[in-house]
């Protein structure tokens, strides 16, 4: 006995195209043997209503099965013809009778292409097919040195699957930005693309220097000397020690710069900004308070 291919696809005789379009479309993602795997029963299934949507989007050929002309597979049903019975043809056979209609010939492709386009594919990769499925991403975070983030740098780090990659860390990383390593995500479906391992970063602290945008500023200790006289005094920027030279009559708070010695953004780098801070001796001075006392200019030039 011929199976109903409106009851495969639990839709009564008088549905509409679409009707019938969308009812398969639900079964197709819920039967669809990359959905349910090693599942032979729902395989089996999703053939009959495969046939079964084939058949139905058909004009002619839905028009000679309501008829009783063909059964569901597409096969003649015997009629009575004068001088004997018609043959009986395969589903190939009616369809190219019923001829390249408006839902026939190359149309059919057109329809799956429809159809399937994105139902079985994630992020809009791994080209047409049932089943090839984009990886999913992963995300980590993960906490950068604050130098590393200064001058750039690579980081070892050890993905889900045990694996370890040398992370390029980009000079100029700010907190709250995240690399993206291509990918480096979880395997795809079926040949399908991996996805992408996504770190968020966290810039760790530092104790002597702190980011304004390319620019670092940290203070520098000096002594009273230092700052009357001027001279050479050691800084130790992100980069390394180099020497900073002091202008005579310099003050706590007077900014010095030191330029390309900030963030080694290209083409750009920013500048160190090297705040003075006079500092006196703790160790109390009788001929440094001597001299203060019978300072002529103890008073002038100060402004409140």
């Amino acid at each position: 006995m011929s199976w109903d291919p409106y009851a495969a696809l639990g839709v009564p005789k008088s549905s509409t195209a679409e009707e019938i379009r969308k009812a398969y479309r639900k079964l197709a993602k819920e039967l669809h043997p990359d959905v349910r795997p090693n599942d032979k029963a729902s395989e089996d299934r999703f053939k009959r209503v495969t046939a079964a949507f084939n058949l139905l989007t058909d004009e002619a050929l839905r028009g000679r099965f309501d008829r009783g002309e063909i059964d569901a597979e597409g096969n003649e049903r015997p009629q009575f013809q004068p001088g004997g019975f018609g043959g009986f043809g395969g589903f190939a056979g009616a369809k190219a009778r019923a001829g390249a209609g408006a839902n026939g010939g190359n149309a059919r492709g057109d329809v799956f292409e429809d159809l399937f386009d994105g139902l079985f594919s994630r992020g809009g990769t791994g080209g047409r097919g049932f089943g090839v499925q984009r990886g999913e991403d992963v995300r980590y975070r993960m906490e950068v040195d604050f130098l590393d983030a200064v001058n750039g740098g690579r980081r070892r780090v050890t993905m889900s699957d045990g694996r370890s990659l040398d992370l390029a860390i980009p000079a100029g990383l700010n907190s709250g930005q995240t690399l993206r390593l291509k990918g480096q995500g979880l395997p795809g479906a079926n040949n399908g693309p991996a996805g992408d391992a996504l770190v968020e970063i966290t810039v760790g602290q530092h104790p002597a220097f702190k980011r304004e945008g390319d620019d670092i500023r940290m203070e520098l200790r000096i002594s009273l000397t230092e700052a009357v006289e001027g001279g050479k005094a050691p800084v130790n920027t992100p980069q390394g020690p180099v020497s900073l030279s002091i202008p005579p009559g310099s003050n706590s708070g007077d900014l010095l710069k030191l330029r390309g010695k900030g963030v080694q953004s290209r083409p750009n780098p920013g500048d160190l900004l090297v705040r003075l801070m006079i500092v006196l001796p703790r160790k109390e001075d009788q001929e440094l308070k001597a001299f203060v006392r019978t300072w002529p200019g103890r008073k002038s030039d100060i402004q409140r």
